[in-house]
């Protein structure tokens, strides 16, 4: 079993990037000359994937122009989230609707992707086909994290993710996870958190831990010192 699709969440608005992103979406700000969104795409091609979707709001007349300026060699289609924002869950299920995959690899090109996420990467999606598991998130311990700032979101103990007290583990924004759990969603609009939480409750979320060093768009501060590393 494989994946086959990627998706990348590119609908935001990315507030606290302001004044940058008042003209330019945040996945198409630049590091060393290449932009977030170009990071994201190299490494899902390093991953074998063939097809990318991509879902767009904010400033999304950009997106096309990209495209049309860069040659990716890879199957990419943009997909509107339509009249208004569908956040993350939302963003996510008016995708899967345009696949017939049954499972998918998503990633926020908030994240600075680099090749040596590749090993990692396999070896979740290993774990995610064998154990036949409905969703697993990437995440690291927040000790890793170059934002100091950043607090962890889950705590994680054998590959299970829980909610407890002790949460150290940052999800870095990459995960895997199966259409079958959209199929009762009513909402157009809602946080894939909503998603999280119900399988959590049914010890049902899973995380795959990386040992990389997380960089991470948060805000104008962190990507001024991203710049000058």
């Amino acid at each position: 079993m494989k994946i086959n699709t990627a998706l990348i969440l590119c609908a935001g608005y990315g507030k606290r990037l302001n004044p940058i992103t008042l003209d330019k979406p945040k996945p198409l700000l630049e590091l060393n000359n290449v932009t977030m969104l170009e990071k994201c795409i190299r490494l899902i091609k390093g991953l074998g994937i063939k097809k990318i979707l991509i879902n767009s709001f904010y400033l999304k007349d950009h997106f096309p122009k990209f495209f049309k300026d860069n040659n990716f060699d890879v199957d990419i289609e943009i997909i509107e989230d339509g009249k208004e924002i569908l956040d993350t869950g939302g963003g996510i299920l008016n995708l899967i609707k345009h696949s017939n995959e049954d499972d998918f690899i998503v990633f926020n090109p908030d994240t600075v992707w680099t090749k040596e996420y590749f090993n990692e990467i396999n070896k979740m999606e290993e774990l995610y086909f064998s154990e036949q598991l409905k969703n697993i998130l990437l995440l690291v311990n927040n000790n890793l994290s170059f934002d100091k700032n950043l607090k962890g979101d889950f705590k994680l103990e054998n590959n299970l993710i829980t909610k407890e007290l002790d949460k150290n583990y940052i999800y870095i924004g990459c995960q895997i996870i199966s259409k079958k759990l959209f199929k009762n969603e009513t909402s157009e609009k809602f946080s894939i958190s909503k998603i999280w939480d119900k399988l959590i409750d049914t010890k049902d979320l899973h995380g795959y831990e990386s040992k990389q060093n997380f960089y991470h768009l948060t805000n104008l501060e962190i990507f001024k010192k991203l710049k000058d590393l």
